[in-house]
């Protein structure tokens, strides 16, 4: 088995140290370590994390391999400096029965860049009328913990309920996409100011935070999990504050693109800031990231939606929504959360790795940096200033926000197993 020695690395940014690899174990950490035949890597000034965890992931594969593959999205992860996602169900054929789900974590174990933990569909087809297989993708050899028909919104409030009960049996979690369709028809864009001066359809923010509402009384009617995706509003943050204040098992994410971006942009009509949940106010994105600083949202979970460029460069009304984010992830909540002193790395750690991994029960990731454990590892340059180039991207697709955009921070190693994926860089 080979033999990894990291020198001079701040672990979780705290004081340098040296981390031996033995295998797919972390041997060791200390100062002064040595060893022969070691692969030696210079690691003084970078920050070492354990390997980021993405809750919330589009593969798009089986049925959209034109925006991206199990391979190509796994590659992007594993440049963005992730050792594990969580992959969504919303593919074609939906992933509804053991089969499907079966098929992506073949698909993930193939790939070698990442772990591929596929989230099943709540109910058949995404349809919201018929419970899904939970209990055979569960006993399924994925394993599926996580529940989701993201994409769509479980607004039936007895088929949300049954959920949460049915996957109590298995200590599972619903993620909910806090959505209420009545109230976004022909939405558009945030509703606000913006949306009124452009004529855009309005998106408003009680049709996420009315969702939420109610399923946090669900989950403490039933004493369940339940997890809401891509929290966006700040009366969303109030609610979740409340519930968790009340014991309700309740976890929240947020993603990079809600930390940094806002409604102002949609003012250019590029479809490239289409997405669900529309970008919102600056009001909005200062409530988010507080909330993540002071552990009210508990995780950065990227929402990756990867789209060929036909889909997304035509008229706003009539693209698809979403952004590519696996590849950016960590520079943006560099620039959004450490360097506004907001979170310290430890915080990141948290936030990217220890509690995804704990809300998806993501065996052998989320774990210290310390001997004994697996060595799924991430090395970040903090110093790094570059300008995103969507043609650097290891995703097929290249819908991203922050093109011609200059952000802080580079992976340069991400380690799965006692296995560098990405080296100096770049995809081993």
């Amino acid at each position: 088995m080979s033999k990894i020695l990291i020198r001079g690395a701040q672990v979780l940014g705290g004081e340098a140290q040296d981390v031996l690899i033995d295998g797919e174990t972390i041997a060791e950490v200390g100062t002064g370590l040595s060893a022969e035949g070691a692969t030696v890597i210079e690691a003084e000034g970078q920050i070492l994390l354990p390997g980021l965890v993405d809750l919330h992931t589009h593969l798009r594969e089986p049925g959209r391999e034109d925006s991206e593959t199990v391979l190509t999205g796994t590659r992007a992860a594993a440049s963005g400096g992730y050792t594990a996602v969580f992959a969504m169900a919303n593919t074609h054929p939906v992933a509804d029965t053991a089969g499907v789900v079966e098929q992506v974590y073949r698909l993930g174990k193939e790939s070698g860049y990442c772990d591929v933990q596929p989230i099943g569909a709540v109910t058949v087809g995404l349809e919201g009328k018929k419970l899904a297989e939970l209990g055979a993708m569960h006993d399924s050899a994925a394993g599926v913990t996580v529940f989701s028909d993201d994409g769509k919104c479980v607004d039936d409030a007895v088929i949300m309920r049954r959920a949460l009960e049915y996957v109590k049996a298995f200590d599972g979690v619903v993620a909910q996409h806090a959505q209420e369709p009545r109230l976004t028809e022909g939405a558009q864009m945030n509703e606000g100011i913006v949306s009124a001066e452009l004529g855009l359809g309005g998106w408003p923010a009680v049709a996420e935070e009315s969702i939420i509402a109610r399923d946090v009384l669900l989950a403490e009617h039933v004493s369940s999990r339940v997890h809401i995706c891509h929290l966006s509003t700040a009366g969303s943050v109030e609610i979740v504050r409340w519930a968790k204040s009340r014991g309700i098992d309740v976890t929240a994410e947020v993603t990079p693109h809600h930390l940094l971006l806002t409604d102002e942009l949609v003012r250019s009509y590029n479809p490239v800031y289409k997405v669900n949940p529309p970008l919102r106010t600056e009001k909005d994105v200062l409530a988010l990231r507080e909330a993540l600083a002071d552990g009210t949202i508990d995780i950065v979970a990227t929402d990756h939606a990867p789209h060929p460029h036909e889909d997304k460069d035509c008229e706003w009304a009539a693209a698809a929504m979403g952004m590519v984010g696996l590849e950016t992830a960590l520079s943006v909540v560099q620039q959004t959360m450490v360097e506004t002193g907001l979170l310290d790395w430890a915080g990141v750690a948290d936030r990217m790795s220890f509690a995804p991994a704990r809300i998806g029960r993501a065996k052998g990731h989320g774990r210290p940096v310390s001997a004994g454990e697996p060595a799924n590892l991430t090395l970040v340059d903090p110093a790094y200033r570059g300008v995103v180039d969507p043609a650097d991207f290891a995703s097929r697709s290249r819908n991203t926000p922050y093109e011609g955009r200059e952000l802080p921070g580079r992976v340069t190693h991400t380690i799965l197993r006692g296995r560098a994926t990405v080296v100096d860089g770049k995809l081993a």
